[in-house]
């Protein structure tokens, strides 16, 4: 059966077709709007990527230059106090930065280190140090017993893993500054006895004299 056709007059077909031009019109700038957020959607995707890959590379680099790697959890330590510590921490030689755990243990595992995987929990900040690994771990220690939630996870030194109990055991020891005063003290105390052992020789063999 076929239907009849409508006949639309004059004046409603020429709108009518306006209209459908108006709206193949649209459709094709919403095609190219799509296509133009998607390409930039895409670039600022490719260049995140490439920022974390370039912090992933970077750290790794400093990883493997350090003596001492440092983990530590950070909740609830204020801007100030932090503050103060980063400048404590680089007067000592060491660097801190907070860093996601997954661009801290790609880092590790870059160098073959994987022994750290799995205290990379919760919040994670690292501190490095290319100079020495007492000095620094000393200064992260006594903030820590002012600072209740910062805490050592764990590290390593001279590249190999160390658990948060020896870390701590470490911090602990006196610095190289402490034992050279204590030995410089030991060495004046022996001195002076001796200087005083020789006086009273001297003072004896004089008597003996007369």
């Amino acid at each position: 059966m076929r239907m009849n056709s409508i006949c639309l007059p004059r004046g409603l077909q020429i709108e009518f077709f306006i209209c459908i031009a108006k709206l193949h019109i649209g459709m094709f700038i919403i095609l190219l709007c799509d296509k133009k957020i998607g390409g930039e959607l895409l670039m600022a995707s490719k260049a995140a990527i490439a920022a974390k890959e370039q912090s992933v590379k970077e750290l790794a680099e400093r990883i493997k230059a350090s003596k001492l790697v440092l983990l530590v959890e950070f909740i609830g330590t204020n801007v100030a106090d932090d503050t103060v510590l980063r400048k404590d921490l680089r007067e000592a030689g060491a660097l801190k930065t907070v860093k996601k755990n997954n661009i801290i243990k790609r880092a590790l595992n870059a160098n073959g280190e994987a022994g750290l995987d799995e205290i990379l929990v919760g919040t994670s900040a690292i501190i490095t140090s290319e100079e020495d690994y007492l000095a620094p771990l000393k200064i992260v220690y006594k903030f820590s017993k002012t600072h209740e939630n910062y805490k050592i996870k764990g590290g390593m030194i001279d590249g190999k893993v160390v658990s948060a109990e020896d870390l701590l055991v470490l911090a602990q020891l006196p610095s190289k500054e402490e034992l050279l005063s204590k030995l410089a003290g030991s060495l004046l105390g022996i001195i002076t006895k001796l200087a005083v052992a020789v006086d009273q020789v001297r003072i004896k063999k004089e008597e003996g004299a007369e």
